[in-house]
């Protein structure tokens, strides 16, 4: 306590410290709900910068950016069908079906909520078990280990967002085919590239889900313009009660787990724990055919698992040096301008460092409560536009945002593909969900498996000799088992 004390008023005794909080934390908010220019592009453009203000300052505003910007990106998901990031792409699911029954600012109280509290139990538990944990994971969870978790994930995949199993399958199987595009991640052997330059590097993930959701929206709402059949959202600013927020109690619990968990695995991070909560969420549920229909607790989950994530991602880097995705990587980049090395001696080398991007990342989380807040009061009305205007700029802002983040006009190309295939797919009752977790969940699974196959000789049982590939691979089994047994039952019974 004494230590965080410490790190506390380190924080906010200095002006200048509480404006690099206050800048890091409208910054990470803004540049997360801008889709294409994320939290990492904020990161990115102001790390030179870094090297020239205090060591604990610097590392505290990336701290901040991390935690405001995974909660930024919600925003836009819910309000328009575009996630401002990867890790937000499963609160889109549910969270624009709630936005289209005129519920914008009960799926924005969920969010700020959730995020808030799984960002702050992270926090508290990142600075009780940052070392043994750290080593706990680490010796644990290995590249079979992650290969089994991922097999779990993609199991409980198909049945999400599609009323037929066959059809989730196939969604799946598209987004796992569409992962698989560019270099593979052994040899950087070319796949799928039909001899064009453009596509060795695979397909950008940030043009592909603005395609899928905010492209095909903006047809399928223009199709029901045209045919006079469009509503325009209702718009209400009422916040979720008590009694519904201490109904998603066990969602949360459940969610920050696997958001901790998922956090402390290197190079795994928000992203995963977003998707694995969601697919929880839908497993658990004695209705998951709600799920895609604009169901709260498809917001509480992968917004409660996001966040918490943000603290466990801290523990690998400052007990092993090892960064949970990029934006933890710049991090290191951070203490290397400022000649320190991350590791098992940073604790005790700079302790007063560490301790300050502890109490930074603590109130952040509970900044984003207030200020989420404030903000959503008068952001729900820019669903007043009428959508002739608001349509226009949607595809505007996608184009610019699907551009910028490599500048590459494929990546535009890409986007408009996207969207008119989406509009087909959603048209067919096909799950776009399934196809996002399929590329997403898909690419980290393929490196976690080639790794996996190089440590176990290419043998595929070796997954049911290790203890906890062995649970994995097993509940994915019987998850799918389960789902075609469900299914049939329903074929049959009806």
């Amino acid at each position: 306590m004494e230590d965080f004390l410490t790190g506390t008023a380190l924080l906010f005794t200095n002006p200048i410290g509480i404006g690099i909080f206050v800048g890091g934390l409208v910054g990470g908010l803004v540049f997360g709900a801008i889709p294409g220019l994320n939290a990492l592009t904020l990161a990115a453009v102001l790390l030179p910068f870094t090297a020239w203000i205090p060591a604990e300052y610097a590392i505290m505003l990336y701290g901040v950016i991390y935690v405001s910007g995974v909660y930024g990106g919600a925003i836009t998901a819910i309000l328009f069908n575009i996630p401002g990031s990867v890790e937000n792409a499963p609160t889109a699911f549910d969270g624009y079906p709630m936005t289209r029954k005129g519920e914008p600012s009960k799926a924005i109280g969920y969010a700020v909520t959730c995020s808030a509290i799984g960002g702050t139990l992270s926090a508290i538990l990142m600075m009780i078990a940052t070392e043994p944990i750290a080593d706990f994971a680490v010796s644990t969870f290995g590249p079979i280990e992650i290969t089994a978790l991922i097999f779990f994930g993609l199991t409980v995949v198909a049945g999400v967002g599609s009323k037929s199993l066959a059809k989730g399958w196939l969604s799946l199987g598209l987004g796992l085919t569409i992962g698989v595009v560019g270099g593979d991640p052994v040899g950087a052997t070319p796949r799928y590239t039909f001899g064009t330059l453009y596509l060795t590097g695979g397909i950008g993930f940030i043009p592909l889900i603005l395609g899928l959701f905010a492209v095909s929206e903006v047809f399928i709402q223009g199709q029901r313009l045209v045919r006079g059949s469009y509503e325009a959202p209702k718009l209400s600013v009422s916040y979720p009660s008590l009694t519904e927020f201490w109904a998603m109690k066990w969602a949360v619990v459940r969610s920050t787990v696997i958001g901790w968990f998922s956090g402390i695995l290197p190079g795994v991070g928000a992203t995963l724990a977003a998707f694995l909560s969601y697919n929880e969420a839908v497993r658990w549920s004695k209705h998951p055919e709600r799920f895609g229909t604009g169901e709260a607790e498809g917001v509480v989950a992968p917004e409660t698992a996001n966040n918490a994530a943000t603290g466990a991602a801290m523990i690998p880097l400052l007990a092993l040096g090892l960064p949970g995705g990029a934006l933890t990587a710049m991090m290191i980049g951070v203490f290397n301008l400022h000649d320190m090395e991350v590791g098992p001696l940073i604790m005790i080398e700079a302790p007063e460092l560490v301790w300050i991007l502890f109490a930074s990342m603590f109130w952040a989380s509970l900044a984003i409560l207030v200020l989420g807040m404030v903000e959503s009061k008068g952001i729900v009305h820019l669903l007043r536009i009428p959508f002739t205007m608001l349509a226009p700029g949607i595809l505007v802002f996608s184009t610019i945002g699907a551009y910028a983040l490599r500048g590459n006009i494929f990546d535009v190309y890409t986007m408009f593909i996207a969207g008119i295939a989406g509009y087909f797919l959603r048209r067919s009752d096909y799950s776009v969900p399934a196809i996002v977790m399929g590329v997403i969940l898909g690419q980290i699974g393929e490196n976690s498996l080639s790794q996996a196959l190089t440590i176990l000789d290419y043998n595929f049982w070796g997954f049911f000799t290790e203890p906890v590939s062995a649970v994995f691979c097993g509940v994915g089994i019987l998850t799918i088992v389960w789902g075609i047994a469900r299914r049939a039952r329903q074929y049959f019974g009806s």
